[in-house]
C-alpha cells in the first residue's frame, strides 16, 4: 500500500508553497495579528482565485473537484505559512457539513460561493467550555427558530452563514440533536467577539434570538453527521498541524545554525540537538498518522473514525511540542513579539482545542477501539 502522495499532488503542494510563500509573509500575519484586519482578505481572494477553497467541492456546485487528498496537501501549506484566514472553519466545517448532509438547493446556494471565496462558513456547536456531547447542546429549535447561545465559534464574527448544532428532543439520547443551516446576515443573530489566544483566527460569542433556521440533514441526526464532520476535520486540521510543526522545526534549526555562542554554532551543543532530534521525531511521527488519516479519509475507509483520532493526537502533540522548543531553541529571544516564534506557540495551543480537547480524543480512539474489537 503507497501512502505517499502522487506527483500531480505534489506539483499542487509546490504550487500552494510558492503562493503562500509570496502571499503570506509573517509581516502579512502580523497586520492581523496586530488587530490591524479581522483576516487577509486579499489572501482569501488569492486562495479562491488559486481553486485552493474549492479543491474537494464537485465541480458541479463550482469546485475543482479534485478529493481530499488535494485539500489534505493544501492544508498542511496553510499550517505553514499560519495563514491568517478563515479556511478551517469554512472548509473542513461548513463545506464537509453541507457535502455531507445538505440538500442540492442548499449545496448550490453555499458551495459555489465558499469555492468563489464570497462566503465564510463555520461550525456553532460548542456552549462555552466543555468538549463535543450531544450533552452539551442546549440551545433550541422549534418550529424552524433557534434560541440560544453559541460560543466559542470560530471566525463568527466575519461568517456569513453557519452549521448550528440545535437541541430538538429530550430522551437523552443522540437522537435529540438536529442540525440547521443559519444565514447570519439575515437578522436574529448578535455577534460578539471574544479575546482569544490567536488573534489570527477569531472567536466569537453567537446569540439566537427567534432566529429562522432551515434544517440540515433529517431531524435526529444532527450529532450523526457531527461525528462524520468533525472525523474530516480532524485529520485536515492534523496536516495543517504537520505542516505547522516542520515550520517550527525549520525555524530552530535554522537559528541554531545561525546563532554562535562561545565561538561556536549552538546547534553544535549537545543539548540543543536533543531538543532538535525530539522534535524532529515528534513532527514525523505525526506526519505518519496523518497521511493514513488522508488515505482514510480519501477511500472513506472503516477505519476512518480510528484513523482521524490517531491523526488528531499525534498532530497536536507535535505541534504543542515542536512550537513549544522552536521558543526554547531561540532562547530569550524566542520569547520575545520581534521573534515569530510566538505566533506558531499560538496557532498550536489554539488548534489543540478547536475540535474538543486532547483528552477528548484520546478517549474516542480508546472507546473507538474497544468497539472495533467487541464487533
Amino acid at each position: 500500500m503507497n501512502f505517499d502522495f502522487s506527483d500531480d499532488q505534489k506539483q499542487l503542494r509546490d504550487q500552494a508553497r510558492k503562493f503562500l510563500t509570496e502571499k503570506c509573509s509573517p509581516k502579512a500575519v502580523r497586520i492581523v495579528l496586530d488587530g490591524k484586519a479581522s483576516y487577509d482578505k486579499e489572501l482569501w481572494k488569492g486562495l479562491a482565485e488559486m481553486g485552493f477553497l474549492g479543491v474537494a467541492i464537485p465541480e458541479e456546485f463550482g469546485g475543482a473537484g479534485a478529493g481530499h487528498l488535494e485539500l489534505c496537501v493544501i492544508a498542511e501549506e496553510m499550517g505553514r505559512a499560519n495563514a491568517p484566514v478563515p479556511f478551517s472553519s469554512t472548509v473542513y466545517l461548513a463545506a464537509e457539513a453541507l457535502l455531507i448532509a445538505g440538500s442540492d438547493a442548499q449545496k448550490k446556494k453555499w458551495l459555489p460561493a465558499i469555492a468563489s471565496g464570497e462566503a465564510i462558513g463555520t461550525l456553532a456547536l460548542f456552549e462555552g467550555n466543555g468538549n463535543p456531547s450531544p450533552k452539551n447542546v442546549k440551545l433550541t429549535a422549534a418550529n424552524g427558530v433557534l434560541n440560544g447561545i453559541k460560543k466559542p465559534v470560530a471566525d463568527g464574527v466575519i461568517a456569513d452563514f453557519a452549521v448550528v448544532a440545535a437541541r430538538t428532543g429530550s430522551s437523552g439520547r443522540d437522537g435529540d440533536i438536529s442540525l440547521f443551516l443559519v444565514d447570519l446576515k439575515a437578522g436574529g443573530v448578535q455577534v460578539k467577539s471574544l479575546t482569544n489566544l490567536d488573534p489570527t483566527r477569531g472567536q466569537a460569542e453567537i446569540n439566537f434570538k427567534d432566529c429562522k433556521a432551515e434544517p440540515l440533514g433529517a431531524a435526529g441526526d444532527g450529532w450523526s453527521i457531527l461525528t462524520q464532520v468533525l472525523d474530516r476535520a480532524a485529520v485536515l486540521c492534523a496536516f495543517e498541524q504537520v505542516g505547522g510543526s516542520d515550520r517550527a522545526l525549520e525555524m530552530g534549526r535554522d537559528y541554531a545554525l545561525d546563532r554562535i555562542a562561545f565561538g561556536r554554532q549552538i546547534g553544535s551543543f549537545q543539548a540543543v540537538k536533543h531538543m532538535l532530534a525530539d522534535m524532529y521525531v515528534s513532527a514525523t511521527l505525526a506526519r505518519s498518522n496523518s497521511y493514513y488519516g488522508a488515505w482514510a479519509l480519501s477511500t472513506n475507509a472503516a477505519e476512518l473514525p480510528e484513523a482521524a483520532a490517531a491523526a488528531r493526537i499525534s498532530a497536536t502533540q507535535a505541534f504543542q511540542h515542536c512550537a513549544k522548543n522552536n521558543i526554547q531553541v531561540h532562547g530569550g529571544m524566542g520569547f520575545t513579539w520581534e521573534f515569530d516564534c510566538h505566533m506558531y506557540y499560538r496557532r498550536a495551543n489554539a488548534m489543540a482545542l478547536g475540535l474538543g480537547s486532547l483528552t477528548y480524543w484520546e478517549d474516542q480512539l480508546i472507546d473507538r477501539m474497544r468497539k472495533k474489537n467487541a464487533a
